[in-house]
């Protein structure tokens, strides 16, 4: 999941510091979910897919296409 939790932030041009007070959670906290240093709890995937307005099988990178049907 990593590797589109980077994608998304950076395709909107966000910081992880902005995504992490989003979540109101530490920065570093946040960077270990994005470098698949710490497993991301479902609850705040949930949170982000609806942040990113993607669903979550997106997120984890289970298929390309952003939203479900």
């Amino acid at each position: 999941m990593k590797l589109r939790l980077k994608q998304l932030r950076e395709h909107r041009g966000l910081t992880q510091a902005a995504i992490a007070a989003e979540l109101m959670c530490d920065q570093s906290l946040y960077s270990k979910y994005e470098r698949g240093i710490r497993s991301l709890p479902l609850e705040v995937a949930v949170r982000l897919a609806e942040y990113y307005g993607v669903s979550l099988d997106f997120l984890a990178g289970i298929t390309e296409m952003p939203s479900s049907l």
